[in-house]
Formats: C-alpha cells, structure tokens, sequence
C-alpha cells in the first residue's frame, strides 16, 4: 500500500490503495461512485469508461497508480445538473433500456464531441465500436449523439 493523491470529479483524493487496484474499484467501493460500471472486467465492453484527463480510458484495466496527480472524471462529474447535451440527448431520445452501459457510452460520446463537434454515422460507429448494448439500443445513440452535436453546437453559437 501506499499514498495515491488524485482529483476525481474536482475534488483532492488521498488513497492509501494497493496501486494496482483497478481504478474502477477505487471509484466505486473506496470514492462511493457507482455511475461506472463494471461489465467485463478486460476492457472490452466500455461499461467502465472514464476520463482521464479528457481522454476515455477503460477503469477496469487501469491501475490506480497511473492516475497519482492526474485529473479523473466520471459519469457524476459529466455535468452539474445532468445537463450534458448528451446527457440531455440521453433522455429526449430515450436511449436506455436497461441502462447498464450507458454511463459508459456517455463518456465515449463526450470525448468524440469534444474532438469533433459534427460527427457523420461513419465517425459515430467508429467512435462508439468499443462500447457494448446487450439492449441493442444502437439506432439510438446514434440518433442521440447527432442530437447532442446540435445542441451542443447550438449552445456554442449562443441559439
């Protein structure tokens, strides 16, 4: 064990953590976020996506000591008020149906409308390949996240 000082959501974190606990577990049972979820556990459902100083990393395979004086955002930290254009998307479309992975695919969209903020289907699907709906709800988060650019781009442009 030893001291690991890291910002999640804003705030200062001291953990006295093995550091190859997995980042996931940190945030869940040892923070109390429960917004990230774990689904696979080898980084290959993206239920457990995270930024890590505005890039999403997968939280189950990331050990805790590559985060020491790092900058982690979950779910939670997204937005203030649930106010995300995606997160706001999220809902007028009705993405979820069980809801599982969708913190996850949340995080995965932020990063992509960060780095484009008029992504075509191509870009979406690439983006979003990673990130796994036993629902199937793909068509809409699709249709979500063209809905969040546009809001997005709306809020930029002062409409």
């Amino acid at each position: 064990m030893y001291m690991i000082t890291t910002t999640i959501n804003g705030i200062q974190h001291q953990l006295d953590v093995d550091p190859k606990m997995p980042l996931l577990w940190v945030i869940r049972d040892i923070i109390g976020l429960r917004g990230t979820k774990y689904g696979c556990g080898v980084a290959q459902c993206g239920a457990c996506v995270v930024h890590l100083n505005g890039e999403a990393v997968r939280s189950c395979v990331t050990n805790v000591s590559r985060v020491a004086g790092q900058k982690v955002t979950t779910i939670e930290g997204l937005s203030n008020n649930n106010d995300h254009p995606l997160q706001i998307a999220w809902d007028k479309e009705n993405v979820p149906q069980c809801g599982y992975c969708q913190s996850g695919q949340i995080m995965s969209a932020a990063v992509l409308l960060r780095e484009n903020a008029n992504p075509g289907d191509e870009d979406i699907n690439a983006a979003m390949s990673g990130n796994i709906c036993r629902c199937g709800t793909y068509l809409r988060i699709r249709k979500a996240i063209h809905l969040a650019a546009e809001l997005q781009r709306n809020e930029t442009s002062g409409l």
